[in-house]
């Protein structure tokens, strides 16, 4: 299957749709596909449900097997329609399918691998940088990666609905005055209401100190749908910036542009944070591929994270040489808002750390030698008051 080839043409997309609603004992009708409460309901979560959708590998099918208990598996009929049903390498596929793989545990491997447990204020609230703070919205996802940070968190059903809890999370950024962003993530807080967004949304924004709101989404990724004229309405009245994921340009459908594009001309600010991940972005044209198809729908690459060294991802994760060689291979051979900062949040909490290629190679005497991305050396000489 090409990329983006069933999306792009009707017909294949109609016939395929038509046989993932048949796994669900439907027909595909428009209306119900483009509807998002439709989409979760009727997502893949079951090894018999992927048996009729893939051709398995006998690790997915044990995976599916032993995993199902672990960490959750879930996948929307949209994101379901993007696998290449007979290739386990599709890097689709693999950020979504598991694998008996999970089940290893290798030398350094975390259950709270950027130690937000340590850094828990008041439940579901991370405090850890001076200024901004963590709020942990929900724990459901329209979908699962196999490689989420907060699997020890998320659809585990440990984490108390917000509502019960966000009275305690308003008092403490009431009192703590040095607090000026905070991010909504979890789970997805875009699977919530509009009228719950809009409360939540609302008590923070009446905190005088508070400047900045995020949101941490894959919802324009795995769930396009849900992106409505209602919920961008919502987000426009509280001038909230979203953090977007997106991991293959094969996810920029038609309808996730539609989506971006709803959001953009709704005034909302979009940022992608791109995990590396092996098998589905680890070479430099198909990293460059997802970089220029996020700048096309209005997406700013922001982040490119090394995998956090969550228990059970090691058949995912790269070296971070190949991280500092992708980000070489990017810099300076394309447009500069293509190129996301490559970052590692520091095992154990240490937080998010910038990784790049040494670029200074000397500074003394007030001058500086300069490594460019082709290689070359410059000198740049400070104002004579700081030589």
């Amino acid at each position: 299957m090409n990329e983006n080839t069933a999306a792009a043409d009707p017909l294949i997309a109609g016939a395929r749709r038509d046989e993932i609603c048949r796994i669900f004992g439907e027909s595909y009708d428009p209306a119900r596909w483009n509807d998002w409460r439709w989409q979760m309901r009727h997502r893949f979560i079951k090894p018999e449900q992927f048996e009729k959708l893939l051709r398995l590998t006998t690790s997915e099918r044990r995976g599916l097997a032993m995993t199902h208990e672990k960490f959750a598996v879930a996948v929307t009929p949209h994101f379901a329609e993007l696998i290449d049903p007979d290739d386990p390498d599709c890097p689709i596929r693999r950020q979504v399918v598991p694998r008996e793989e999970e089940l290893l545990v290798g030398p350094g491997d975390m259950t709270d691998p950027c130690g937000e447990d340590h850094d828990e204020v008041v439940p579901g609230l991370v405090h850890r940088y001076p200024d901004r703070v963590l709020l942990l919205a929900l724990d459901t996802c329209a979908a699962y990666c196999r490689y989420c940070t907060r699997s020890r968190l998320v659809n585990q059903g440990e984490l108390d609905p917000l509502p019960r809890r966000l009275d305690a999370v308003v008092a403490y950024l009431e009192a703590h005055t040095e607090v000026r962003d905070v991010l909504l993530s979890g789970g997805d807080p875009l699977l919530m209401s509009e009228d719950r967004l809009d409360e939540v949304l609302g008590r923070i924004r009446a905190i005088p100190h508070i400047e900045f709101v995020r949101l941490g989404s894959r919802v324009p990724s795995f769930l396009p749908q849900r992106i409505t004229p209602e919920l961008v309405a919502v987000l426009r009245k509280h001038r909230v910036w979203l953090s977007l994921h997106f991991c293959h340009a094969r996810e920029i459908t038609p309808d996730v542009a539609r989506a971006c594009d709803l959001l953009a001309d709704g005034g909302i600010p979009l940022g992608s944070q791109t995990v590396l991940l092996k098998g589905v972005n680890d070479d430099v044209q198909t990293l460059k591929d997802l970089v220029h198809a996020l700048l096309k729908v209005r997406v700013r690459p922001y982040y490119l994270y090394q995998c956090d060294p969550v228990v059970g991802t090691g058949h995912l994760r790269t070296s971070v040489a190949k991280g500092i060689e992708l980000i070489s291979g990017l810099r300076g051979h394309t447009t500069g808002y293509a190129v996301p900062t490559y970052v590692i949040d520091a095992p154990g909490g240490g937080g998010k750390v910038p990784i790049q290629a040494e670029t200074i190679v000397s500074y003394e005497n007030g001058q500086a030698l300069l490594r460019n991305w082709a290689g070359r050396t410059y000198a740049y000489v400070d104002p004579a008051e700081h030589a």
